[in-house]
């Protein structure tokens, strides 16, 4: 079955209580980096019906590996730390199909 999009890109943006026993993304700049993505996307002309949907996430419960991302279908985890490793994400397998090693994380059993 084919996807509806080549690329679906979920940024985890929850966001917990101060004292809360768990990080959160959304205390890493999450918010900001998804919008930074979907307007990366769309300079580079990748957004649209059958390209890259870039979307906000619930927890992904990988918090303590957050921030984070996953790009569906092929379930690619990444983090990050600012719009330049987002950039990286985006032009390097958003646009070109090559993962970004050096910002992946483990793969959920």
């Amino acid at each position: 079955m084919d996807s509806f999009y080549k690329y679906h890109v979920f940024f985890c943006l929850n966001q917990r209580e101060p004292d809360a026993s768990r990080p959160s993304c959304a205390n890493c700049n999450a918010q900001a980096m998804q919008e930074h993505a979907k307007k990366r996307v769309k300079k580079l002309g990748l957004a649209g019906e059958g390209m890259v949907r870039i979307n906000k996430a619930g927890c992904l419960d990988r918090c303590e590996l957050g921030p984070v991302v996953v790009v569906y279908p092929e379930g690619t985890w990444y983090t990050y730390v600012d719009e330049t490793d987002i950039d990286e994400i985006v032009d390097s397998h958003l646009a070109n199909g090559k993962i970004v090693e050096r910002l992946l994380i483990d793969q959920p059993a």
